[in-house]
């Protein structure tokens, strides 16, 4: 990965990471909060995507997929720090 794909990469997590809080109503999580919940959250929408068999490509695919995923991190740590 170049340069600037990393920061593509970067810029898309913090996307996603800010759109997650909006959906979620927590407002947000700071730019390096936000970059880590997006990159995460990456990695859950990918997974999830993948077992409902959904492919979303390009550059709005991925933000779609990084927020949904965030969405659903954020939903799952909600419920444990509730336990």
């Amino acid at each position: 990965m170049d340069a600037q794909g990393l920061i593509i990469f970067l810029a898309i997590g913090a996307l996603a990471g800010w759109l997650a809080g909006k959906i979620m109503k927590g407002g947000g999580f700071g730019l390096v909060g936000n970059i880590i919940v997006g990159v995460v959250g990456a990695v859950v929408g990918g997974y999830v995507f993948s077992f409902l068999g959904i492919a979303a490509g390009g550059l709005i695919g991925s933000i779609i997929t990084s927020t949904a995923g965030a969405v659903i991190l954020i939903y799952i740590i909600r419920l444990i720090k509730r336990a």
